[in-house]
């Protein structure tokens, strides 16, 4: 069973921001999108063990997976492709390592973009930008320290004055995340599941109406549940996915604990009695 959230699979948010400046965003984002340097990002879900069994083929080709099993001259051009080449790891090391996203070795853009052009690598978002970067996947929730980048500053004002508007106390994570056209979402979960854990507090926001189809993903019934509106929160602790459409879609999510008067409100929506 899904563990959702305030025992809802998913909240519509919709009517409880005020979403008028999504449109503008829309534009901004867009434009920047153009402008702005991104990455990969989901290009190993398999090889983490966070997909359910019966989808993992729809991984298709991980990267992890061709690390482990590269030879050592292809493992020379990985090498090389690394932002720093002389601090990459030796190949005799490469089988106790784990490599990529908060990894104890991240990959450059160049060794993700040769891993895929050489060894058919599936990157499900091929278009990543962190306007607050996050080294660590636990650590999302906390802000100390953090800020949004100056190239977030000079190209999505409107987008981080949109999210600063938002009903948290603080922000420690926020990042766009766009899929190309007929690419789909691994189904995958971001941490594991436990019924007596709280779900972590976050937003996503869908400025493109619609475009977007993000499913939660039962898999004891092997159902599927599709979440509806343009900001909505649910538990990433359960499986999700996103599918595929013919055309660039993306959303924006935001970190970090809710303001008390939000989650009372939350509560009201919910149905939850206090």
């Amino acid at each position: 069973m899904l563990l959702g959230v305030l025992g809802k699979p998913f909240l519509v948010l919709d009517d409880l921001l005020d979403l008028r400046a999504l449109d503008d965003v829309h534009e901004e984002v867009c434009v920047a999108l153009a402008a702005a340097p991104t990455g990969y990002t989901g290009g190993s879900h398999r090889a983490m063990g966070i997909m359910p069994p019966e989808r993992e083929a729809e991984a298709l080709s991980d990267y992890q997976e061709v690390i482990r099993g590269l030879d050592d001259a292809h493992f020379e051009v990985l090498r090389s492709l690394a932002d720093q080449p002389a601090r990459f790891p030796g190949r005799a090391s490469a089988a106790d390592l784990e490599f990529g996203e908060e990894r104890a070795v991240p990959l450059s853009h160049r060794q993700m973009l040769w891993l895929k052009m050489r060894f058919g690598v599936y990157f499900p978002w091929k278009v990543y930008a962190e306007l607050i970067p996050n080294e660590r996947w636990e650590d999302k929730g906390n802000a100390r320290g953090k800020r949004f980048t100056r190239t977030a500053e000079a190209l999505f004002p409107r987008t981080i004055a949109f999210v600063k508007s938002l009903p948290f106390r603080a922000i420690g994570r926020c990042n766009v995340m766009g899929l190309e056209a007929h690419d789909h979402g691994t189904v995958h979960r971001d941490g594991d599941p436990d019924p007596e854990r709280r779900p972590d507090p976050f937003i996503t926001f869908a400025p493109a109406a619609g475009r977007k189809r993000l499913f939660l993903y039962d898999a004891a019934s092997r159902a599927e549940t599709d979440v509806s509106g343009r900001a909505y929160w649910f538990n990433d602790h359960d499986y999700h996915g996103v599918r595929a459409d013919p055309f660039f879609r993306y959303s924006i999510r935001v970190d970090g604990p809710f303001e008390a008067s939000f989650l009372s409100r939350l509560n009201e929506l919910a149905g939850v009695a206090r």
